[in-house]
């Protein structure tokens, strides 16, 4: 059901952040997955179990204004293309029409949302089509 939950911190006390749940988490067994430029970091107990994001950026009021960014889970490219059309037609804003974000993987296919208290909502698959 949820695919990854993410939420950003200040640039200045992202390393901070970073550092304490790193700590925090190891007991678990996670670790530092990915590493997108300094923007953000994914943590999880292998790289294609990332689940736990933690981002920066220097106004985040400018990019999301909700509190999270929640990801859910998509069985086929179908359901993440009717999710961004029904999401806009219930009122939410579109952040990112259904397609391929390489930037992430080849095959991850995604639609972004905003809904109407200002949340970043997601719907992923993962698979090839």
């Amino acid at each position: 059901m949820i695919d990854h939950i993410s939420f950003n911190v200040p640039p200045s006390r992202y390393q901070e952040i970073v550092t304490f749940y790193l700590a925090a988490l190891a007991p678990l067994g996670y670790t530092k997955q990915m590493d997108i430029s300094g923007i953000a970091c994914g943590i999880g107990d292998s790289p294609s179990n990332a689940r736990f994001w933690l981002g920066q950026f220097e106004d985040i009021a400018k990019h999301i204004t909700g509190i999270f960014h929640l990801a859910f889970m998509a069985k086929s490219r179908d359901v993440v293309d009717r999710f961004h059309q029904e999401a806009i037609k219930a009122g939410g804003k579109d952040n990112g029409e259904p397609g391929i974000r390489s930037k992430y993987h080849a095959n991850y296919y995604a639609a972004f949302v905003v809904d109407p208290l200002g949340n970043n909502i997601e719907v992923v698959i993962h698979t090839p089509e």
